[in-house]
């Protein structure tokens, strides 16, 4: 019996393996017969295109629009941009240290923040100064990404900046040298209300996980009971690193990250390998829409094993795994590979990247489509559209005023001026800009021609031609004069209704420049909405237990 089922079976798994074969074979010839296309699209272009083509420019430029039919996520760093990879991957670059930023009314790029003792802080660069020039190249008009590359370049190789700097008559000239830069995955820390650690992470970058481990232990030893970790707005990066901080508060053995992709060395679980720092203080990890990848991993899995409480809003629901892979002349690709899925076993993934809607949008399932998983404890989480929160305190959202503002560097000007006519100011925790700065800086801004669009604004004028369309004109004329008249801009009205932001927002930037980032951050941490909803959390212990315990 046991031979006549082998001979059942044999014919059943040949014809299977047949089948596979000729599969196979039909996607073998179509990709061949498409890069055959392809290849001889290219030799047209160039024997009978009209004008001379760049093969180099013009096949990258297909690569890109390839890849971006993808997922954003698969990208493809010819040699001369291995160094955005680099930064990616490390943290670590060659250049003078510096954020920077194109000023459109300078029509030029202007030093945002020198980072301290890099090149640019220590060669005499400051907040403000325009760029006019790179090694001899006029500048006007480049775009931040052609200055950033101009700007980068062997450690030990030499630069010449031509700056324009408010409150000098010429223009200066510094010169001095690349180093190699390496940025800081962890921004801030810092024992807040006696005993609560907290940990502001804003990258995955390599061996972040040590700075975090000598964080916590530095922060233990100064008496800290409990911990924040802020993940707001960290972006993500090494799926290794984020298991090993995950590590750092959980037992050794636990599984953190199962990837699945199409090949089988795609296919990996991931376990925490070390003893951990500790398991019993406790946990809150803050996130926001900006939260994405890795850092969605920290802050999922805590929330899995029922280790942490995660407070803020959605993350951004990135779970696609990249793996990079070298190609000829010494390009990379960057791939997706894998999904992740988190110990309860969910993938947070929020866009079908396969799936598009009829504007070409990547498909993102609705929440009631969403399944349901359960935690160690059992406590009901759901896949797909990011991590949700434990607690989500109702967000403030940015009104188009301050969002403006920020993005015309009107207040970023307005600084550079007060720094000229102020020598020192209070400490970050006690400065404030008194009400007759904030009126002059009032009167600058108005001064200076800075405008903005309302959204209620364009919605009523879409308003007015849809009711024009369907013959409601003459009706409500009355009405629609009314609110018009009522939303009319007026800066200086707007100015005032939304002093209290707007003087925050220059009381961040005013500090940065005389305090660094040190003291910016320890300033934005006094009205930070979510640590005052994490203080009362840990002030109550029956209701952070409670949050962690599965309802009944």
């Amino acid at each position: 019996m046991k031979n006549s089922k082998k001979i059942i079976i044999l014919p059943a798994i040949i014809a299977g393996s047949l089948l596979l074969l000729a599969f196979s074979s039909r996607r073998n010839f179509e990709l061949s017969q498409q890069l055959n296309i392809f290849n001889n699209i290219i030799k047209n272009l160039e024997m009978f295109y009209v004008d001379s083509i760049q093969p180099k420019k013009i096949i990258k430029t297909g690569i890109d629009a390839m890849l971006a039919s993808l997922d954003p996520y698969t990208v493809y760093y010819p040699e001369d941009e291995s160094d955005e990879l680099k930064l990616m991957i490390t943290g670590k670059y060659a250049g003078i240290g510096s954020v920077i930023r194109y000023h459109e009314g300078k029509k030029t790029t202007v030093i945002v923040e020198p980072y301290d003792n890099m090149p640019a802080a220590k060669a005499g660069l400051k907040i403000g100064d325009a760029i006019l020039s790179i090694n001899g190249t006029d500048i006007h008009g480049m775009s931040t990404d052609s200055v950033s590359h101009m700007l980068r370049g062997e450690a030990g190789s030499t630069i010449t900046l031509k700056i324009e700097r408010p409150g000098v008559k010429k223009p200066m000239t510094i010169k001095f040298e690349r180093a190699s830069i390496a940025l800081p995955p962890i921004t801030h820390y810092d024992i807040l209300n006696d005993s609560i650690g907290y940990i502001s992470l804003e990258s995955f970058t390599e061996e972040c996980s040590k700075h975090m481990r000598r964080a916590v232990v530095n922060l233990k030893e100064r008496g800290a009971k409990m911990f924040i970790i802020d993940l707001r707005g960290n972006g993500g990066g090494s799926l290794v690193e984020s298991i090993n901080i995950v590590n750092l508060f959980v037992p050794k053995g636990k599984t953190i990250v199962t990837t699945k992709g199409k090949r089988v060395q795609s296919n990996e679980e991931y376990k925490t390998t070390r003893e951990p720092l500790d398991t019993e203080s406790p946990l809150i990890v803050l996130v926001d829409g900006q939260s994405a990848s890795a850092a969605e991993i920290v802050s999922g899995a805590l929330q899995d094993l029922d280790r942490a409480v995660i407070i803020g809003s959605r993350t951004f629901g990135k779970g696609l795994i990249q793996s990079t892979m070298s190609l000829p002349s010494n390009g990379n690709l960057k791939l997706t590979t894998s999904k992740y899925h988190i110990p309860s076993g969910r993938c947070i993934q929020a866009l079908n990247y396969s799936q598009r809607n009829d504007d070409g949008t990547a498909y993102r399932v609705p929440d009631s489509l969403t399944n349901v998983f359960y935690t160690e404890a059992g406590r009901e989480v759901r896949d797909g559209g990011g991590i949700r929160p434990d607690i989500e305190p109702n967000s403030e959202l940015l009104t188009t005023l301050l969002y403006y503002l920020i993005q015309d560097l009107g207040i970023f000007d307005y600084a550079t001026l007060y720094t000229l006519e102020h020598d020192s100011i209070a400490p970050p925790h006690s400065y404030k800009i008194s009400d007759s700065d904030y009126e002059k800086f009032k009167k600058h801004l108005i001064s200076s021609g800075f405008n903005y669009d309302t959204r209620s604004a364009k919605l009523l004028a879409e308003l007015k031609k849809i009711i024009e369309f369907e013959g409601y004109t003459e009706i409500t004329s009355e009405e629609i004069t009314s609110l018009e008249k009522k939303l009319q801009h007026n800066l200086e009205r707007d100015l005032d209704h939304f002093a209290k932001d707007v003087k925050e927002l220059i009381n961040n930037e005013i500090i940065l420049r005389y305090y660094g980032r040190q003291g910016a951050i320890s300033y934005s941490l006094l009205n930070d909405k979510l640590l005052e909803e994490s203080y009362r959390l840990f002030a109550d212990k029956e209701r952070y237990n409670k949050i962690l315990s599965p309802t009944k």
